[in-house]
C-alpha cells in the first residue's frame, strides 16, 4: 500500500503542471468542436428536397390508381352483388334492381337506372360514363333526317336503298342486323369462291347464316339479272348424281374443301357406289348442316350391286362388303358351319359384334340361298 500512494503523491509544482495540461486538453477540445474544419458540405438545398419529395409523392400516387380496379364498359341490367359493391352501390340498391329484373323488364336508360335503384347523382354521374346499352336501344327513337330542297327525307329510307350483293362490302354487308364482323367476311370469301352470287338460293349455303337474317339480306341487296346469269344458273341448280360427282364438283358445296371431298370420293370407291343416302353420313368430318347442302345441289342413284351368297361366299368375299371387317367375317363363316348355313338374315344378328344399325344396309349386298 505504501509503495502504491507514494505514486499518487506529488509536489505543488507538479500538480500546477498538471493542471495546466488539462486546461489545455479542454481548450483544444473545445475549439476542434466550434470550428470542426472537417465537416461535410450539405448536398442539396432545400428547395431541390422539396421538388424531389413531390416527384416521389407523385409516384406514390401513380401506383396506387393503378392498382385501383378499372371498370369497362357494361350494361347495367346485369350488375352482380360483387359488382354493385366495387361500383359503390349499396345492398338495397342492388336489391332493387334484382327485384326489377326478376319482372322480366330491363332499364334502358342511365335516369331509368337511377329511377330503379335510386342511387344519388354523384354515384349515377360516375358510372353513367360507363353504361353500355344494346345498338337497338340507344338507336331507338332516332329518326335523323336528312334535308333536300322542298322535302324531307328520312334517313332510312336513303340507307335502305338496294345495293348489288356481288359488289357489297364487308362495310356494308355488317349494316344487316344479325351480320358481324366474321359473318361478312364469311359472305365475301363464299362469293369469292363461288365467282359471285348467282342465284338468291347461294347465300342459303353460307354456314351459320340463319334464314332471318338473310330474309333481311334481301331487303336491302338484290343480284343483278342477266341471260348469262340465267342461263349459267339453270346448270348450277341441274343436280348431278352423287356417284358421278368429282371432287371438283363437290367442292362447291359450302363446308366442304381439298381434303373433305377427297374423302368422299375415297369412300365411295371403297363402297363400289353410294348405294343409300345414310352411307354419306359415315364420312369421317361431314356435318350434318353440310350433307343437307349436299343433296340439295346431288342426288343419288344407287348404282347395280351383284349379291353374295352368304351361304357360299369365301372369306375375301365377305370381307368386301361394307361394315364387314375381318374379324366379322370369319365369324360369319364359323357360324354358318354350326348352323349348316342360313336361313334367314335375323341369324346373321346373333354373331357376336354384328353392326345392328347397318343390317338393312348390309342386306342390300347379301343373299341367302
Amino acid at each position: 500500500m505504501k509503495n502504491i500512494k507514494s505514486h499518487f503523491k506529488f509536489a505543488t509544482a507538479e500538480r500546477s503542471g498538471i493542471l495546466c495540461i488539462l486546461f489545455l486538453i479542454f481548450c483544444m477540445q473545445g475549439i476542434y468542436f466550434y470550428t470542426n474544419p472537417t465537416k461535410a458540405p450539405q448536398l442539396f438545398a432545400t428547395a431541390e428536397v422539396a421538388i424531389y419529395q413531390q416527384q416521389i409523392d407523385s409516384l406514390k400516387l401513380l401506383a396506387i390508381e393503378t392498382r385501383k380496379p378499372k371498370i369497362f364498359p357494361f350494361n347495367p341490367n346485369f350488375i352482380s352483388d360483387y359488382k354493385g359493391f366495387t361500383l359503390g352501390m349499396s345492398t338495397a340498391e342492388i336489391d332493387k334492381l334484382h327485384k326489377f329484373r326478376k319482372t322480366n323488364k330491363y332499364v334502358n336508360s342511365a335516369k331509368e337506372f337511377q329511377t330503379v335503384t335510386n342511387v344519388s347523382d354523384s354515384l349515377l354521374n360516375v358510372l353513367q360514363p360507363y353504361f353500355k346499352f344494346p345498338e337497338w336501344v340507344t338507336n331507338k327513337n332516332k329518326k335523323k333526317r336528312t334535308y333536300i330542297p322542298n322535302k324531307y327525307v328520312k334517313k332510312e329510307e336513303i340507307i335502305l336503298e338496294k345495293i348489288d350483293l356481288n359488289k357489297a362490302t364487308i362495310k356494308e354487308l355488317r349494316k344487316v342486323y344479325g351480320i358481324g364482323e366474321k359473318l361478312s367476311a364469311r359472305i365475301v370469301k363464299y362469293r369469292a369462291k363461288l365467282g359471285g352470287f348467282e342465284t338468291k338460293s347461294q347465300l342459303d349455303d353460307v354456314y351459320g347464316l340463319k334464314p332471318e337474317v338473310i330474309q333481311k339480306v334481301w331487303k336491302r341487296f338484290y343480284l343483278e339479272a342477266s341471260n348469262e346469269f340465267s342461263k349459267k344458273e339453270e346448270i348450277i341448280l341441274e343436280k348431278i348424281d352423287l356417284n358421278k360427282a368429282t371432287i371438283k364438283e363437290l367442292r362447291k358445296v359450302y363446308g366442304i374443301g381439298e381434303k373433305l371431298s377427297a374423302r368422299i370420293v375415297k369412300y365411295r370407291a371403297k363402297l363400289g357406289g353410294f348405294v343409300v343416302k345414310s352411307q354419306l353420313d359415315d364420312v369421317y368430318g361431314l356435318k350434318p348442316e353440310v350433307i343437307q347442302k349436299v343433296w340439295k345441289r346431288f342426288y343419288l342413284k344407287s348404282p347395280t350391286i351383284v349379291k353374295v351368297n352368304v351361304n357360299t361366299c369365301s372369306l375375301q368375299e365377305l370381307i368386301k362388303i361394307p361394315y364387314i371387317n375381318y374379324e366379322l367375317a370369319d365369324e360369319i363363316l364359323n357360324e354358318r358351319i354350326l348352323r349348316e348355313g342360313f336361313k334367314t338374315f335375323e341369324e346373321l344378328t346373333k354373331i357376336r359384334n354384328f353392326p345392328l344399325k347397318k343390317i338393312e344396309i348390309i342386306e342390300l349386298y347379301l343373299s341367302i340361298q
